[in-house]
């Protein structure tokens, strides 16, 4: 390997590193949310994207829904995915969405990830992506907000002055990591739910929001994983929105990990701390069988 060789591959390694990096965060609507209750930071959702190198592209976005029960976003589960993410060539896009603890109710929530689906695919030339191709994920209540919109898009208003707003809000792939699901059901999330709802909710919303009881034919593919251990957002969630999706010959892949607390992200390997969690190459199998890490 000749030195010119060598400085040519350094000068290479800033771009690859920078690529990861977040972009400046875009509001979804530049002239305020609609029911926004301010002008504050938390007043405005915005995306943030991370964009993959040339190198490893794959034409994939991902919008990406981190967790906190409604009442705050974990980092570990919007800026370390979308980082992660990125690394293997998708466009991965942290969604800032409306929150409970800031006096937000539902339909904010759904207003912002539908929003951020529709932008994307409306900038799908700029960001090189496919428009058939853009993925939603989340985990815990961030997954509950995901499978929302996996189970309430529309086709978009066609006769809409903002070109946005006639996109369709269609995911077209799911993945769910230890996700909220159910309102009603004994092993739902109280907190999240009291947060996206209020503290006496009707009846007919509880169920409006209840993932596993809005699945229909079209909801797209999903990739699920939660573990057997956790103990704050019960298994029995991920197993009932994936027979759900059974019920309605959705394809997708559960994985039901013995070992691991609820929240772990990324994680890190139990047996080999040096490796993330075993979920991550699950999925990254999964998304390579779809062929949304190719060109």
């Amino acid at each position: 390997m000749t030195m010119r060789f060598i400085f040519a591959l350094l000068l290479l390694l800033p771009a690859v590193v920078l690529a990861a990096e977040p972009q400046k965060p875009i509001p979804l609507w530049p002239k305020g949310a609609p029911g926004a209750l301010g002008t504050r930071p938390e007043d405005i959702p915005t995306l943030t994207a991370y964009l993959p190198s040339a190198m490893k592209a794959s034409g994939t976005a991902i919008v990406i829904c981190p967790g906190g029960g409604y009442a705050n976003l974990s980092s570990h589960e919007g800026d370390g995915y979308a980082r992660w993410l990125s690394d293997h060539g998708v466009v991965a896009l942290v969604l800032k969405y409306r929150l409970g603890s800031q006096g937000y109710r539902h339909p904010a929530m759904l207003d912002d990830v539908t929003r951020a689906l529709r932008m994307v695919r409306d900038n799908a030339v700029k960001l090189k992506v496919d428009s058939a191709r853009i993925g939603v994920m989340g985990s815990s209540a961030g997954g509950h907000l995901a499978s929302t919109l996996l189970t309430h898009f529309d086709a978009g208003n066609a006769a809409a002055a903002d070109p946005i707003e006639r996109q369709s809000s269609r995911p077209d792939f799911g993945i769910l990591c230890y996700p909220v699901i159910s309102g009603t059901a004994s092993f739902t999330h109280a907190g999240s739910m009291a947060n996206l709802l209020g503290p006496h909710p009707a009846a007919e919303l509880l169920d409006f929001l209840s993932s596993e009881k809005q699945v229909r034919d079209d909801t797209p593919p999903c990739f699920i994983w939660t573990t057997f251990e956790d103990q704050t957002v019960p298994p029995a969630n991920s197993l009932a929105f994936a027979e759900a999706l059974l019920a309605h010959h959705v394809p997708f892949d559960l994985h039901v990990y013995e070992k691991g607390r609820h929240g772990l992200g990324l994680g890190k390997s139990a047996t080999d701390p040096s490796r993330l969690l075993p979920w991550t190459d699950d999925l990254l199998y999964w998304l390579g069988q779809r062929g949304l890490l190719k060109k």
